[in-house]
């Protein structure tokens, strides 16, 4: 027994040393990573690269944990799985110390269907992957196997000579090529993006390297954000989620901004199947909804009804550089376009976005024609000239531009009469009703909190209506114009909503006016003790025509007589 694991010893130290000789090769990884992570990119080994993005990945400094507002929420049963390296917990429960072999039969009663997904699984049928041939579509995943195994060796999970003779319950629940039995009081964890990383480690350089290239020129957005890298970060330091009382609803924001933590949102357990991921429907779970409707405007466009129309005909096995050549696909897809960049498929997808889906964040708009945007949008009409001349591409990427920027305009003028009305004071309730929303966040005008918490007159219904023009409305807009669904920005979406909106702030705001210009008249006739037979008089008309100067003129009478009878009833 202590020769046999003497040799095995050796075996993975060999191993070691033979794939510590070997650089990592990412190719599809940024050179702003490896510079972030002071890496040489010629000579970093797949344990050095690990080794260093998992230190970051993992640092609370840089968006692990549970961030900087932590004290005002604690997190709820279900936190456990969206956020497990903080809050997971094994099962005390289930006693069971158990073995690869009574993992699967154990489940196969427990929870047959995982079991029956994992079947399916490349994970499970790693032979199977050995055995293609050149001319299969599904043979780079022989190349990406063997990627994997030098990753392991490097890593010290793997022997020189030896083979990954499949991926099971105890490689991602416990640890890698693990020849131990699992206690499931102790060893069970709950895989996180660094556990899959361990084998996948480019898809997780990738993946990370978000955090490096999704840097506004002049801090228009927190650095690496917005991105699946940092979505974890971004939904947990926002001060409205950490304030909520009704944790199971603030939950439901922490249900699509997980991606930092796990991969799954996109590579269903327990398949984790390629193909399915590829699909637009995907991302239709997150990527959908009021705010970021991407998912309803690509449906509706051109290219989602071909992909509609014609998607099942295509073969979705192939890796997405192949996918129009040898696949079929005659249409662009969400992974098509958002994970191409200059020729290259990755998991990093950010790094031609210019207007982040929210036009109203303060200098985004101004930004657009910055040279950082333009050679940005020169990548997207790249992307765009795969189907179409660059001549078309770019002229559509103008409309989008100028469109979003008319919509901009037509929020900003709301915003400005809102705005003003609530710098006099003049809000509904605003000086007699508007409690404080829960700390951390502070008293302001049209807040993002606004959306989700409200008491009393917090916020004011004109102030909500011009909040969701900006962020959902003209966030809307944007992305019909960005996902070419005509009705998506200028009718059902959109333009038309924001102009509804416009008209009813503007209808308010004018009443709001007569009241306070009716109040002001009010207080001049009672302070000069103006009769009500001198109201007609040259000198204190009320020079208001038609239906609204005489209701505005009845109203006047009414308030003016019932202070009069206060007064005679004190």
């Amino acid at each position: 027994m202590n020769a046999r694991k003497w040799l095995k010893g050796l075996a993975i130290a060999c191993g070691v040393m033979f794939a510590g000789a070997l650089h990592a090769n990412l190719s599809t990884v940024p050179d702003e990573t490896y510079k972030a992570l002071n890496l040489d990119r010629s000579k970093a080994t797949p344990k050095e690269t690990y080794d260093a993005l998992v230190k970051r990945y993992k640092d609370p400094a840089q968006g692990a944990g549970r961030g900087t507002m932590a004290e005002y929420w604690e997190p709820i049963p279900y936190s456990m799985y969206l956020d497990p390296t903080t809050f997971y917990k094994p099962p005390s429960s289930v006693k069971e110390v158990v073995t690869r072999k009574e993992c699967v039969e154990c489940h196969s009663d427990e929870s047959p269907v995982w079991v029956q997904a994992w079947k399916r699984s490349t994970h499970a049928n790693l032979d199977e992957v050995r055995k293609l041939k050149a001319e299969d579509p599904k043979y780079y995943k022989k190349e990406k196997l063997e990627e994997v195994e030098n990753n392991l060796r490097s890593l010290g999970k793997l022997g020189a000579k030896e083979n990954l003779k499949e991926v099971g319950c105890i490689d991602c629940h416990v640890e890698v090529n693990a020849k131990k039995k699992a206690d499931h009081t102790k060893d069970i964890i709950m895989p996180t993006a660094d556990t899959c990383g361990t084998c996948h480690l480019r898809e997780f350089a990738e993946r990370e390297s978000e955090r490096d290239t999704m840097i506004f020129p002049n801090g228009q957005w927190p650095e690496g954000r917005p991105s699946h890298a940092l979505d974890w970060k971004a939904n947990i330091e926002t001060t409205v989620w950490a304030a909520m009382p009704q944790r199971e609803v603030a939950e439901g924001c922490s249900m699509c901004h997980y991606n930092q933590n796990k991969c799954d949102g996109c590579h269903t357990r327990h398949e984790f199947s390629a193909a399915e991921s590829r699909k637009p429907e995907a991302c239709a779970t997150c990527h959908s909804g009021v705010d970021h409707n991407n998912w309803e405007a690509y449906s509706m466009s051109k290219h989602g009804k071909v992909t509609a129309m014609m998607g099942d005909k295509w073969n979705w096995d192939v890796p997405l550089k192949d996918a129009f050549e040898k696949g079929g696909q005659s249409a662009p897809t969400c992974a098509s376009c958002h994970m191409e960049y200059e020729g290259e498929y990755a998991h990093n997808m950010v790094r031609k976005v210019r207007w982040a889906n929210y036009p109203f964040v303060p200098g985004v708009a101004e930004n657009i024609t910055s040279e950082w945007s333009e050679k940005r949008l020169d990548s997207w009409a790249a992307t765009c000239s795969q189907c179409h001349s660059e001549r078309f591409a770019r002229t559509y990427l103008e409309l989008m531009d100028k469109g979003t920027l008319e919509g901009l305009a037509k929020y900003q003028e709301a915003h400005d009469i809102v705005k003003k009305l609530y710098d006099e004071g003049l809000l509904t309730g605003q000086k007699t009703n508007r409690p404080n929303p829960p700390a951390p966040d502070k008293p302001g005008f049209g807040q993002f909190t606004q959306l989700f918490w409200s008491k009393g007159n917090n916020p004011a219904s004109m102030e909500l209506k011009v909040l969701e023009m900006a962020e959902n409305d003209l966030a809307k807009m944007h992305v019909g114009f960005a996902h070419v669904n005509p009705g998506g920005w200028t009718y059902t979406e959109g333009w038309g909503p924001m102009n509804r909106a416009y008209v009813e702030i503007q209808d308010e705001h004018t009443r709001l006016r007569e009241m306070v210009a009716l109040q002001e008249r009010v207080n001049k006739l009672e302070g000069t003790k103006t009769s009500l037979l001198d109201l007609n008089s040259t000198s204190e008309k009320i020079s208001l025509g038609g239906l609204g100067g005489g209701l505005l003129l009845a109203g006047t009478l009414a308030l003016i007589g019932w202070r009069k009878r206060k007064q005679n009833e004190a």
